[in-house]
């Protein structure tokens, strides 16, 4: 019966008129929270904290957080790494509070704020400040990690399995419009900052903050059009640890849906470093100024929306996990051409961000779409809760290893090289799973072609 409840209740019951305004309500999440993903995670913060980082280094370049040294340079890379492990502690009792206490919109709301407030307190990191930009870091990383596992659990509820793919696309795709249009923004105050009255390190920081509080602006239209849904089994959550537990066993019932979760984990990976690192990359190994490496980002951003929206259409054609599959051979091939790039050169660095921007956008929307088959009704929040643990620029292994890379060979060529394991590993797993098979034991409909 409480299938039932989900399936007719939440989607095929739902008139069409009031399904679109809460679909297009769900896009606005990307729109607001995506621009923290560009403008922060991407462009600026990178950057700007390994600069914070090197100012309070000692002479041999090393920080020391806790008494604990590290290369001010790897800084970054092991700030995004412990901001997923805060995640992976706090979203699946999250998920599962929302799965069983029908509050979800209020749990997004919570976690929403709590990032854009973080965001916005990015104004205040300047002098030799590493710490509290490090602190702020993991706070809004690990929050918006939430919030999205809270926003992706909505798909399957608000959208039957013949409009998922296209869903999930749109949502995609407005995100990128959005972090196009305030990177526009961005450029014209950072190129522009001594007109305004302003350093070049304030502009960062204006930059910064705006995108926390573009973030928890535009967070009140979805939060305002979502809905919640009865829980299908009421109950509070198992506390703490229990919970991560609880939720992996209650997943081994259901394998096909975890051998997919780790073919894309292990894909996504890869795919968040190359984001959260690629502007590092481009200043400290290629020697490349900040607006050209704010001019790449938003080539990408402009190309990702046409690239999640053609991928959607060739997924109605071919299927989402063909599709994807052929994502990973580009990425496979743009991350091997990236290792070559010459220093100095900012037309080769345009042409890697272009292959980046046609492929990114639509493997991350069919891979969300793709997941929303496989998961067993009632349990949307707390599923997707471990999918999220590797998505949008918040993996823990990668960034590891970028960062180990560099520590050991000081060169971020090998840190860039090293992460073609990723995506030839994703492949290959998730060439193994049988989705329809897989559908079909998570006790979903199997679409057409999926």
């Amino acid at each position: 019966m409480g299938t039932d409840t989900v399936r007719t209740g939440a989607k095929d019951g739902d008139e069409p008129a009031a399904r679109r305004r809460e679909q297009r309500g769900w896009y606005f999440y990307d729109w607001a929270c995506s621009v923290y993903s560009t403008s922060v995670l991407t462009v600026f913060l990178g950057p700007y904290l390994t600069s914070v980082a090197e100012a309070a280094a000692d002479a041999d370049g090393f920080v020391h957080p806790l008494g604990v040294p590290v290369r001010a340079g790897s800084f970054f890379a092991y700030a995004v790494s412990l901001s997923v492990i805060v995640a992976i502690l706090v979203m699946p009792l999250v998920g599962a509070a929302a799965d069983r206490s029908g509050r979800k919109k209020h749990l997004l709301g919570a976690a929403a704020y709590t990032g854009a407030a973080a965001t916005a307190g990015m104004f205040f990191l300047s002098g030799d400040r590493y710490l509290l930009g490090g602190a702020l870091l993991v706070v809004a990383n690990a929050a918006q990690s939430v919030a999205m596992m809270l926003c992706n659990s909505y798909l399957p509820q608000i959208a039957p399995p013949e409009e998922r793919d296209a869903v999930s696309s749109r949502g995609w795709a407005f995100g990128y419009a959005a972090g196009a249009l305030v990177l526009v923004g961005n450029l014209v105050l950072y190129l522009a900052h001594d007109s305004f009255g302003l350093s070049e390190a304030e502009a960062v920081r204006i930059c910064l903050a705006s995108a926390g509080l573009w973030w928890g602006g535009f967070a009140l239209i979805p939060l305002r059009r979502l809905r919640d849904r009865p829980a299908v089994e009421p109950g509070a959550a198992v506390p703490g640890r229990r919970q991560l537990v609880a939720t992996l066993r209650d997943m081994r019932r259901h394998p096909l849906t975890l051998a997919f979760l780790l073919a894309y984990l292990v894909y996504n990976d890869g795919i968040q470093t190359v984001i959260s690192q690629a502007s590092v990359y481009g200043s400290e190994e290629l020697g490349l100024g900040q607006s050209t490496l704010i001019g790449a980002v938003l080539l990408v951003q402009v190309l990702a929306v046409a690239g999640a929206l053609a991928l959607g259409r060739l997924a109605r054609r071919h299927g989402a996990r063909r599709t994807i599959l052929g994502s990973l051979v580009a990425w496979t091939v743009i991350l091997a051409t990236g290792y070559f790039l010459p220093a100095g050169e900012p037309v080769w660095f345009f042409a890697l961000a272009a292959g980046i921007g046609l492929v990114l956008g639509g493997s991350q929307a069919l891979s969300r779409s793709l997941f929303s088959h496989l998961v067993p009704p009632g349990k949307e929040a707390e599923y997707f809760a471990a999918y999220e643990l590797s998505d949008r620029g918040m993996s823990w292994l990668g960034p590891l290893l970028f960062g180990l890379t560099y520590q050991l060979t000081g060169s971020y060529r090998d840190a860039i090289i090293s992460l073609v394991a990723f995506f030839v590993l994703g492949f290959l797993l998730l060439a193994r799973v049988p989705v329809r098979r897989a559908i079909q034991e998570a006790g979903n409909p199997v679409p057409e072609r999926i």
